[in-house]
C-alpha cells in the first residue's frame, strides 16, 4: 500500500521545527564560528574581517584566507580557560548530583500521592518559575550574607557563636543552582515514576523483594530515562551559568559564563569569546551525540 503524499500544510508543519532550529541556533552558531576565526580590533563591531553583501567574491575569497585559528590555540595555551572549563564542569556535576538528591524524593512522592492531589503538587512545583529569576537569586543573598537570616537564626538558637561564611563561596554558587533548577530534576523524574505500571513493583513485593529491593531493581531502572533527562536539563546551563556564579560565587569562584561575560563586555575580545563560546558547547554536544548513540543502538539490539 503506497503512502499518500503529504500535503503542502503538513510540509510545512514537518518543516516548521527545522527552520526554528536554523534560524534561532544554526545560524547564531555559525555567526559566533566565524567570529571565533577572527580578529580583535578596536572598532564597531571589534573583529575583522566582516563579509558584507556588497562585496564581490574575491573580497570575500580575501578576507576568507585572513581568517585564522589562533583564538582555539590561546584556549590550550592560557590556563585560566582550561581551569574555568574544570571548575564549570565540577560545579555543574555537584549540583547536578545533589538537585538529583533532593529531586527524587520529591517526584517519588509525587507520583504516588493520590491522582487528585498531582495536579496541585505539580503547580507547587513549578511555583518558583513565577517569580522573576534574579530576585530568587537575589533573596539567596540575604539568606547567605554573614548578617543574613540563616546566620542570624543560628546563632540566636546559640548553635554557633560566630557568622559561618557561606555567601560569595562555591557552596553558594550551588545552592543556587540546585534551588533555580529543581524543577527541571523534578518534573522529568516524576513523569518517569508516574507512568510505571504499579503492577511491577507488586509482583516483585509477592516474590519475596523488601521495599529496598523493589525499590533498587523496579523503580530506580524504570526511571532512568527520567533521570537522565533531568540531569541534562541541570547539568548543561548550569556549565556555562553567569547569573549564579556573578552574585553568589566570590572573587576566586572561576566559571567559564563569567570569563565569557568579561571578554564580550570588559575586554572587547569577541573573537576569543566566541572560541570559548564554541568549544564549550563542543565539549556539551559531544557527550550527548554519544550518548544518544548509545541509547539507539541499546534499542536496536533490545528489538
Amino acid at each position: 500500500m503506497r503512502a499518500r503524499p503529504l500535503t503542502l500544510g503538513q510540509r510545512l508543519t514537518l518543516a516548521a521545527p527545522y527552520l526554528w532550529i536554523a534560524a534561532f541556533f544554526l545560524a547564531p552558531m555559525l555567526l559566533i564560528a566565524k567570529i571565533s576565526l577572527s580578529h580583535s580590533v578596536l572598532a564597531r563591531p571589534p573583529y575583522e574581517p566582516r563579509f558584507l553583501p556588497t562585496d564581490s567574491l574575491s573580497d570575500w575569497w580575501a578576507k576568507a584566507q585572513t581568517l585564522t585559528f589562533d583564538n582555539y590555540r590561546a584556549l590550550v595555551s592560557d590556563s585560566l580557560y582550561f581551569d574555568a572549563y574544570v571548575s564549570s564542569l565540577a560545579i555543574a556535576g555537584v549540583a547536578t548530583l545533589v538537585t538529583l538528591v533532593v529531586a527524587y524524593p520529591f517526584a517519588l512522592a509525587m507520583a504516588r500521592s493520590p491522582r487528585a492531589w498531582r495536579p496541585f503538587l505539580i503547580g507547587l512545583a513549578a511555583a518558583p518559575f513565577w517569580t522573576s529569576f534574579l530576585i530568587r537569586v537575589y533573596a539567596w543573598i540575604a539568606l547567605l550574607k554573614d548578617e543574613g537570616l540563616i546566620n542570624n537564626a543560628l546563632m540566636a538558637l546559640g548553635l554557633i557563636d560566630a557568622p559561618i561564611q557561606m555567601f560569595a563561596t562555591n557552596g553558594a554558587v550551588v545552592v543556587g543552582i540546585v534551588y533555580s533548577y529543581l524543577p527541571f530534576m523534578l518534573l522529568p523524574i516524576y513523569a518517569a515514576l508516574e507512568g510505571q505500571d504499579a503492577g511491577l513493583r507488586e509482583a516483585a513485593a509477592d516474590l519475596g523483594a523488601s521495599p529496598v529491593d523493589v525499590f533498587l531493581r523496579v523503580t530506580l531502572p524504570l526511571s532512568r530515562e527520567g533521570v537522565i533527562a533531568g540531569a541534562l536539563l541541570v547539568f548543561i546551563p548550569a556549565v556555562g551559568e553567569f547569573v549564579i556564579p556573578d552574585l553568589l560565587g566570590g572573587s576566586d569562584t572561576l566559571m567559564i559564563g563569567r570569563i565569557l561575560w568579561n571578554d564580550f563586555f570588559a575586554n572587547h575580545d569577541w573573537p576569543a569569546a566566541s572560541a570559548a563560546a564554541i568549544a564549550l558547547v563542543t565539549i556539551l554536544l559531544v557527550p550527548l551525540v554519544l550518548w544518544e548513540r548509545a541509547r539507539l543502538h541499546e534499542g536496536q539490539e533490545r528489538r
